[in-house]
């Protein structure tokens, strides 16, 4: 049987994409927010494991926008700074380690991600 393909390619490594496009943020601001949630919206319907996947993407980066506006707030006594350096290197890492874990067919929760979509 022939595995069914999104965007040309398999669920699995749609899945891998999801979690990798949030570091398109790094090249343009904005991009790697509105980039896995859009992968995530345009096949949910389609494959469970896609489904999964964006959910925990999308939960990770409203998490990680919530954390930015307290670290914002407190930047005005200057630990914000430290702050966003963390959850600059926490996104770097917790991408990394989602996309290979999806790589390998597996779903892994993010840390420290409040539960905005449940599933």
């Amino acid at each position: 049987m022939e595995e069914k393909m999104y965007w040309g390619m398999t669920s699995r490594t749609y899945c891998t994409v999801i979690h990798l496009s949030q570091l398109t943020s790094f090249i343009i601001p904005g991009l790697g927010l509105i980039l896995p949630i859009v992968l995530w919206i345009a096949n949910k319907d389609q494959d469970e494991a896609i489904n999964q996947h964006g959910r925990v993407t999308a939960n990770w980066l409203l998490s990680l926008l919530v954390y930015s506006v307290i670290c914002m707030v407190l930047a005005f006594i200057l630990i914000g700074f430290i702050g966003f350096a963390i959850l600059g290197l926490l996104n770097l890492i917790f991408a990394i380690v989602a996309a290979m874990k999806a790589n390998n067919g597996e779903l892994w929760p993010y840390p420290l991600s409040i539960q905005f979509f449940k599933g």
